[in-house]
């Protein structure tokens, strides 16, 4: 076992990346940014909470949509700089903040395919 103080965080507001990923069928759903208050938060509600770039404070996710992210487990990578929280999705809930054709959150962030040349 580590703790947060283990972790590299680096820059201003010292950030390491999180990724998301659903328990049960290891899909990646977003990919987010996190400082020690956001990692101890996390660890202590159970709920996935990250650092906001753009607003600059802390943002549990789900707070406004209700898709709240429930942690069932927070590893670290091999260099200690990069995160991974093992998630629960709410029921008919997505972790992305945009919607579908239907109006339903989209289950993952990454759900637009790149063309065959860049």
């Amino acid at each position: 076992m580590i703790s947060v103080m283990d972790t590299k965080f680096r820059g201003r507001p010292r950030l390491v990346p999180v990724i998301a990923q659903e328990h049960g069928t290891g899909r990646v759903l977003m990919l987010a940014y996190a400082n020690r208050e956001a990692v101890n938060m996390t660890l202590t509600t159970g709920l996935a909470t990250f650092w906001s770039r753009s607003r600059k404070k802390l943002w549990v996710k789900g707070k406004t949509s209700g898709n709240f992210l429930k942690i069932v487990r927070v590893l670290a990578d091999c260099d200690l700089d990069a995160l991974l929280y093992v998630v629960r999705l709410p029921k008919n809930g997505g972790a992305c903040h945009e919607k579908n054709k239907r109006g339903n959150y989209r289950k993952s962030c990454f759900f637009r395919r790149m063309a065959k040349k860049i």
